[in-house]
């Protein structure tokens, strides 16, 4: 799914539903000057990120933060982020509908004019349509 992404090497990143960060990291290791932070809503995910991950953490590439989807918002100094994607995340793939709303209005304020999001479930992504911001 890595492969399928529109990454470049200044990209900026933003997975939703890191889980333990193994498509973080990937992420991480092919961007020179961009960055990824990958969010989760789960303490222990994240916490199991950080420490797989710390090598991309402090080159810089790379951050994680706790946090679910429908409550996410760019901390003052975060750039928005040139997309974001998501792999079996249940506000996004139907099984949490009650916060489908606010996670995509949440995801498009974090996003440059012109972000995209891809879900898992094409082949081997699929794109959703953001409300404009």
């Amino acid at each position: 799914m890595v492969d399928a992404l529109p990454l470049q090497r200044h990209t900026r990143v933003l997975e939703i539903g890191c889980g333990p960060g193994a498509a973080a990291r990937a992420i991480a290791h092919r961007l020179v000057d961009g960055h990824i932070l990958a969010i989760d809503r789960s303490a222990k995910a994240c916490a199991q990120a950080r420490a797989i991950a710390a090598d991309e953490i402090a080159s810089g590439r790379m951050s994680v933060r706790q946090v679910a989807v429908e409550d996410f918002a760019l901390d003052g100094d975060d750039e928005p982020f040139d997309f974001a994607f998501a792999i079996r995340v249940g506000v996004l793939d139907g099984r949490h509908m009650q916060f489908r709303d606010q996670a995509l209005d949440r995801i498009a304020a974090a996003l440059r004019p012109g972000g995209r999001l891809f879900v898992d479930g094409g082949r081997p992504l699929r794109e959703i349509s953001l409300p404009a911001h």
